[in-house]
């Protein structure tokens, strides 16, 4: 082959390599896009929907249409943020890939909203404002949607920065600023506000002492005793008796307490029932799954695998009824103006609101959910199934008490709090022992102590402090910042009313 032949031949494979490049470009630019594109048709289906479903006068309808797909994207968000926190355990602990996480919440959190979401929910966050204190049916309308699309836009930053929050403090935060801006600091709540506010405190330390706790009797009992099988049949189905007793508390009081309200003694002996059958039930069970395995730490987590599933699906499923009603509020609120001119405190919930929220969620679950799933659940700190069962049951566990002695929790501050005080005690349990020096004795005396300290301290570390640190700071700023947005956002829409 001449020379020229073999520069043409290299000409060749060049332009093939580029048109390769090029093509992998293409292709990366826009399965990134894809995820943005099905959103923004999900935002102009639900606008166009919410002007067909109402039949608003003409000078409204711009109102009725931007709350619609404000109220949209608020429900993507909640889906791409806050749904992390119940399915990323599982995922960490290799129990559940992101798609089966994904394909469950989407499911559990959907029927949660529209099953068990109940039809009446308080227009005001959680009774941050009086509505009606010196606020005109149009200024309350923007005050909702400053407060809806504030907070809507502080979970897509939070997102963005791989940092859970809590829906139900952003919007509390927007409907707070929105309303100082509106009427003043005396149209604010200021009692409600100051126990949000504990609540930041209240949530992950509780979350993080419990599930501490059942992660310490696990291995007092179970991993680190010498026959791990025998006490598996001992103690797991005592687990699972008591993770069904304490969801079906927990599912009695949060997740169906807008369609069923039993009293105090039937949830106690509902409980009860739970534990014994469940107990009962899960004997032969774990009996025979311990006797297909042996006694190493991998078999006996395998163990905690289905009860761990079952646990984050109602997880989901009380989180569906909750928040989201919580989240669609505003929007809830703003239509009601638009059928009375009355401001009330508690509006009934149109289906086709709901199922905005419903929708919305699943939808912002399945196109930016994976990332926030992977931070929860990876890169906080390591997780396996029995460490990921104690944050699922101290997440039931910690609402339960909460509501029993009226502190108020958040359910995403409860499962990270719960993640963290995993880690935290794993630093304290299972690394070496600290070395207690001598008087006289010099650290680092020869180049193996150096390298075996240097061992020491890193092996210490077994929660990403930067983590803490970032997770913290946003948790902490997410009512100020919700609260800054949406009075700016309201300043600006009092300025184009007026100008218009």
């Amino acid at each position: 082959m001449s020379n020229r032949q073999v520069r043409q031949s290299n000409r060749y494979i060049n332009d093939l390599r580029r048109v390769d490049y090029q093509h992998g470009e293409v292709k990366k630019l826009f399965s990134g896009l894809l995820p943005f594109v099905l959103a923004a048709l999900f935002l102009c289906f639900v606008g166009i929907y919410g002007s067909l479903v109402l039949n608003a006068a003409n000078e409204n309808m711009v109102m009725l249409v931007a709350a619609a797909t404000i109220g949209g994207y608020m429900a993507l968000n909640i889906g791409a943020n806050d749904v992390a926190n119940n399915m990323g355990p599982a995922v960490g602990g290799r129990v559940l890939t992101v798609l089966g996480a994904v394909a469950i919440a989407a499911v559990c959190e959907s029927a949660g909203a529209i099953l068990a979401g109940g039809d009446v929910v308080q227009t005001v966050a959680k009774g941050i404002i009086q509505p009606g204190d010196g606020v005109t049916p149009n200024e309350f309308r923007n005050l909702m949607l400053s407060a809806l699309f504030a907070a809507a836009l502080w979970i897509n930053l939070a997102t963005y920065l791989n940092a859970p929050v809590s829906t139900t403090h952003s919007i509390v935060g927007g409907v707070m600023g929105a309303g100082i801006a509106a009427a003043g600091f005396g149209l604010v709540n200021w009692v409600t506000m100051s126990k949000i506010a504990a609540s930041w405190v209240i949530s992950p330390v509780f979350g993080g002492c419990v599930a501490a706790a059942l992660l310490f009797f696990i291995h007092a009992r179970i991993m680190n005793v010498e026959d791990r099988k025998s006490a598996a049949r001992t103690w797991v189905p005592v687990l699972i008796g008591l993770m069904a007793s304490a969801f079906a508390a927990y599912m009695a009081t949060k997740g169906l307490k807008k369609i069923w309200r039993p009293s105090a003694i039937e949830i106690i002996i509902y409980s009860a029932g739970t534990f014994v059958a469940f107990w009962l039930m899960s004997i032969p069970y774990i009996a025979k799954r311990a006797a297909a395995g042996d006694s190493r730490k991998k078999s006996i987590n395998a163990l905690f695998n289905l009860p761990l599933i079952i646990g984050v699906a109602l997880l989901s499923f009380a989180h569906g009824a909750n928040d989201v009603a919580n989240a669609v509020g505003p929007l809830a609120a703003i239509v009601s103006t638009f059928e009375s001119e009355s401001i009330e405190a508690k509006v009934v919930i149109p289906l086709w609101v709901m199922m905005i929220g419903a929708i919305g969620l699943a939808l912002g679950l399945l196109l930016f959910g994976p990332k926030l799933i992977n931070t929860v659940g990876e890169k906080i700190t390591k997780l396996n199934a029995p460490r990921a069962y104690c944050v699922a049951l101290a997440s039931a566990i910690t609402v339960l008490i909460a509501t029993t002695l009226g502190l108020p929790v958040s359910s995403t501050h409860i499962a990270i709090g719960a993640i963290f005080g995993i880690g935290f005690l794993r630093e304290f349990v299972e690394n070496p022992s600290k070395k207690r020096l001598k008087p006289g004795h010099r650290i680092n005396s020869t180049a193996l102590e150096a390298f075996q300290n240097v061992n020491i301290r890193l092996r210490r570390k077994l929660v990403r402090r930067r983590f803490v640190l970032s997770i913290g700071a946003a948790w902490i700023i997410t009512v100020p910042a919700s609260a800054v947005l949406a009075a700016l956002i309201f300043y600006l829409l009092q300025f184009l009313v007026s100008a218009a």
